[in-house]
């Protein structure tokens, strides 16, 4: 039985329970996976992973490594080839726009949430050219305001250097590590005016966790510090809070 079984009772589809340890087989078999930070995940209800993009594997390697079943959104380019179209939904993947708002998939992900499943976003929007974080759109860090559920910064480190952007052949000589850290809370914020207050704090203190995840940057103390201020202003700005468990 797949560890995602033991996890949680999610419903999910046949071809996402039969594909997922078959997945998580080959990607092991391909490149030296490391992941670290599972006990960050919650065994149940609703939660955004959010990690930094560097690779088109990234999808596959994040929800092959979590303990529970992913629902990601995923660009909708990506729908157009039929068997696409047929198989990607099966895999728990719905289609948003990139580059413009778009509140059908808004609304696909808050009713997700509200069924309890944990959705997986990228706040960089597209893969990165050179393997660094890229600027977020502040398109989702209003999303993640608006959803107020437990937000778990995923790093991504390594992948770039196994089928980068631009790379046509993955290389198989590299380890690839998967951080989960330690979820931000965010309270539900429905007021418009209060989410915009939040969006700075929200990314400067998300951007802090990815790159330190990513293994971009060390944290030292003081920044933890400013981290945790960083919470209270999300608090005192956005109406409700942000905070490390």
């Amino acid at each position: 039985m797949s560890r995602i079984g033991r996890h949680e009772a999610q419903p999910m589809t046949p071809w996402y329970r039969t594909l997922h340890p078959v997945v998580r087989w080959g990607v092991n078999r391909m490149v030296r996976v490391k992941v670290e930070g599972l006990e960050h995940v919650p065994p149940f209800g609703p939660a955004i992973l959010v990690p930094n993009h560097q690779s088109f594997l990234d999808p596959i390697l994040v929800q092959a490594h979590c303990p529970r079943a992913v629902d990601s959104m995923t660009k909708s380019t990506q729908f157009q080839k039929p068997f696409f179209r047929w198989l990607i939904p099966r895999l728990h993947a719905f289609p948003v726009r990139r580059y413009r708002v778009d509140p059908q998939a808004v609304r696909v992900l808050l009713r997700r949430l509200e069924a309890g499943r944990v959705v997986c976003i990228y706040p960089e929007g597209e893969r990165s050219w050179d393997g660094t974080l890229q600027p977020f759109r502040r398109g989702t860090l209003r999303v993640l305001l608006r959803a107020g559920v437990p937000v778990i910064p995923v790093g991504i480190d390594g992948a770039f250097d196994v089928l980068p952007r631009w790379g046509k052949r993955s290389r198989r000589d590299r380890t690839v590590y998967i951080r989960f850290g330690r979820p931000l809370l965010l309270e539900e914020q429905r007021d418009r005016e209060k989410r915009e207050a939040a969006v700075p704090e929200l990314e400067r203190r998300l951007r802090r966790e990815l790159l330190v995840l990513s293994g971009q940057v060390e944290l030292d103390h003081q920044e933890e510090e400013e981290d945790e201020e960083a919470d209270e202003q999300i608090s005192r700005r956005g109406g409700g809070g942000a905070r490390s468990t």
